[in-house]
């Protein structure tokens, strides 16, 4: 089990980190884990999550690897950018609510240039979900953020 704080570890703030904890990494994979709780920012009326939000579960996992890489190694976390999926397939329509989630994100490629292709599985009772994300983190992430003015 991992220590750091979430919000060290990714880009997002408050109700927008919607995994709990990082349970172990290393150079090629993570394995995270959530509990569905009623309430947050996705959930529908009865406090399910849509299947739908499985992507960002396992984005959130690729953005934490990436936050614990970059802390192991001293740097700071970066921004990244979920491009894409390919075969997002999930065998229920909701995840219930006081569902324990396993998220486990390999990563399958890496180039110099930042972008990343990861093999993601979700789990739970009786659930079952798997993607490829197709993932960027820019060099020079203050490019992104900044506004320019029209031309």
């Amino acid at each position: 089990m991992i220590d750091w704080p979430l919000a060290e570890l990714l880009p997002h703030a408050g109700n927008m980190i919607l995994i709990d904890q990082v349970l172990a990494f290393d150079e090629e994979q993570i394995h995270t884990r959530l509990t569905v709780r009623p309430g947050g920012l996705f959930n529908r009326a009865d406090g399910s999550l849509p299947a739908w939000i499985g992507v960002e579960l396992m984005a959130q996992s690729v953005a934490a690897y990436a936050g614990c890489q970059a802390r192991e190694k001293g740097n700071p976390v970066k921004l990244g950018f979920l491009l894409g999926t390919r075969k997002f397939e999930c065998n229920v329509e909701h995840f219930p609510v006081g569902s324990e989630l396993t998220i486990h994100s390999l990563r399958s490629l890496e180039d110099a240039n930042g972008m990343g292709v990861f093999e993601c599985h979700l789990t739970g009772p009786g659930i079952h979900a798997t993607a490829r994300l197709n993932v960027y983190s820019p060099p020079n992430e203050g490019d992104y953020l900044v506004e320019r003015a029209p031309s």
